[in-house]
């Protein structure tokens, strides 16, 4: 049977829904979706790790939103980390409105792009929010522009003022959206789809596994602002997602038909994250009202109330309103180091988002349309302005691990909030003020579970063969040391090859771990002599193939919402790689091979 959050019986005590006509899904009896199905495939053995939702299921509007708010929780403070980061750099004042004003359009476009991606695109339930792999590149650009010497910057006005940074946006905008075109393009033509003959568990391995490691960083700087609240926010989160999952708080609900029922409310696996921020947070007030926490500590929840008071209560962000973007060479090839490294990771979180959240192995054309929306996502953030790209959010994939809801519905509920932010201003805000070492201690945790997400893939490889032992260890090993190593900085202008571009885009690359450790997997298991069943190709495979006419259902949830029978009509769709119906360049080769003979 089907887990879900809730376990009904009557007032009397009588179970019910033996007898049900319907379930609280509007399912017929015994009656499951086929990714319900596959999701207890998956989860059958232990009944502690099925899931409460699965991705095609479609939780209570409330418990949406509640689910949608902890979704939001966790992508907001990365994505408004990157236009503060910037905006100094823009010559932009400390005290300019314009900075709430940034942070609200990155906001709004997340919540645009989350909306595509999950109803056109991959359509798992995926978070999309700027990308912190375009700082390297926006960096560059930027410093090719410095900024006037503080005395000069202070002498001129507002107007002048908003000019020069309004001048270096339009810089960074266009660099983001041209090199976005090639992300387009490589989701459009199936580029990325046509390479997963050759992804394998041991590609998949390091990739996912070295986006936690690589997270650690961010994590570890976070919580290190007050290691008490983030200790307490770690101690908190595990406490109500692994030890007291199982505990179920009563609850009544009415319908026409039976009236009062009696409901069990799995409140502590559900929201996890949201109990555990709403506590933390709960306590660092009232460590801040009884002045236990110094002026200057993170941890106060008075740092930012300024925020809320500048910000304004409605705003509409449009495109271009800083200005009609701008282009150079010289940026676009540095841009495009970021898009490569953001493609990498996608396709990582794509795998491990699916495994996550019951669905199977996402096929060759969702891959392609979720590469696409990605790309035309990047091109938004590009023209409304927000100083990033856009890609998928590993934290948040990561959640779905933690609260074990894996359902659709619940990031486009999240999707809404991040628009509705956007547009009211103060809102947003407010919940930017979230101390640092709470999201800090969340990211302990949810980084942790990509990490072990990206291991469990070794089930399908044979870990007694000495070389995959070998790819796997070094391929994590040194996809961690070299991007260390390029850190450093004596080692920022180590790269000379006559050609500065192409020194910064090998800059940006080794520095990106997840880059690093998959082109390393994706050489040594492509290179080295190993059987298909050695590399766990065989049953890797199976998942990959496309859908037979026995079980297209399998896939259904990669479908388009809308418009699937008129797709299947119109044959030519078979060869347009973001169609549910590709069938593959490999099928198109060996008819056109035969029209010719």
């Amino acid at each position: 049977m089907h887990l879900t959050s809730f376990e009904m019986e009557d007032v009397g005590g009588v179970p019910v829904g033996e007898e049900e006509e319907e379930d609280k899904f509007g399912n017929p009896p015994n009656k499951k979706t086929d990714v319900a199905k596959s999701s207890e495939a998956l989860v059958e053995v232990d009944n502690k790790n099925k899931l409460l939702y699965s991705v095609e299921d479609n939780p209570p509007w409330y418990t949406c939103v509640f689910l949608g708010l902890q979704h939001y929780l966790m992508m907001v403070e990365s994505t408004v980390s990157i236009p503060y980061l910037l905006t100094p750099l823009m010559c932009m004042a400390a005290t300019d409105p314009a900075r709430g004003a940034i942070a609200s359009t990155i906001i709004f476009v997340s919540g645009i792009v989350t909306l595509l991606q999950t109803s056109f695109g991959i359509r798992l339930p995926i978070v999309q929010g700027g990308t912190h792999g375009f700082l390297g590149p926006t960096l560059a650009i930027l410093a090719l522009m410095p900024c006037p010497p503080e005395e000069e910057l202070e002498a001129l006005t507002y107007t002048e003022r908003t000019h020069l940074w309004q001048t270096r946006m339009n810089e960074v905008q266009g660099a983001i959206c041209v090199a976005a075109i090639f992300q387009v393009l490589v989701g459009c033509t199936g580029a990325i789809g046509a390479l997963l003959r050759w992804i394998s568990p041991l590609v998949i391995v390091p990739t996912v596994t070295l986006i936690g490691f690589s997270l650690y960083p961010v994590a570890a700087s976070k919580a290190s602002s007050h290691w008490g609240i983030a200790s307490m926010t770690i101690v908190l989160l595990v406490l109500f997602s692994q030890y007291l999952s199982e505990v179920a708080l009563p609850g009544f609900t009415w319908s026409r038909e039976r009236g009062f029922t009696r409901i069990n409310i799995y409140v502590f696996k559900l929201f996890p994250v949201l109990l555990a921020v709403v506590m933390a947070w709960g306590t660092c007030w009232i460590l801040t009202v009884t002045e236990v926490l110094p002026k200057d500590n993170l941890a106060r929840t008075d740092l930012r109330l300024d925020m809320i008071t500048e910000s304004p209560w409605f705003r509409v962000p449009y495109p271009c309103q800083w200005g009609l973007p701008t282009v150079s060479v010289a940026g676009v090839l540095g841009m495009l180091a970021g898009v490569l490294a953001s493609i990498v990771e996608s396709v990582g979180d794509y795998f491990a988002c699916a495994r996550l959240s019951g669905a199977p192995a996402p096929p060759k054309h969702a891959i392609n349309r979720g590469i696409w929306i990605e790309g035309l996502g990047t091109i938004l953030a590009g023209l409304w302005g927000t100083g990033s790209g856009t890609t998928s959010y590993s934290q948040n994939v990561g959640a779905i691990g933690v609260t074990k809801v894996g359902s659709r519905r619940v990031v486009q509920y999240s999707a809404v909030i991040m628009l509705l932010c956007g547009l009211v201003g103060k809102v947003g805000a407010l919940l930017i003020t979230i101390p640092e070492p709470i999201i800090g201690g969340i990211f302990c945790v949810v980084f942790a579970m990509i990490t072990s997400v990206g291991l469990s893939t070794l089930q399908y490889v044979d870990l007694n063969s000495s070389r995959n032992l070998f790819v796997l260890g070094f391929s994590l090993f040194f996809g961690m040391a070299l991007p260390m190593w390029m850190a450093k900085p004596e080692n920022l202008r180590i790269i000379q090859t006559s050609v500065p571009m192409l020194d910064q885009v090998l800059s940006v690359l080794l520095k990106t771990s997840m880059f690093v450790g998959g082109c390393l997997g994706f050489f040594l298991d492509n290179t080295i002599p190993g059987t298909d069943e050695e590399r766990g190709m065989v049953a890797w495979k199976d998942q990959l193939k496309p859908p037979s006419e026995e079980s297209a259902m399998d896939h259904s949830c990669y479908n388009l919402p809308v418009g699937m029978d008129t797709v299947r009509r119109w044959n030519w769709t078979r060869y347009v790689p973001i169609s549910p119906t590709f069938i593959g360049w490999g099928f198109v080769r060996k008819r056109c091979m035969k029209s010719s003979a």
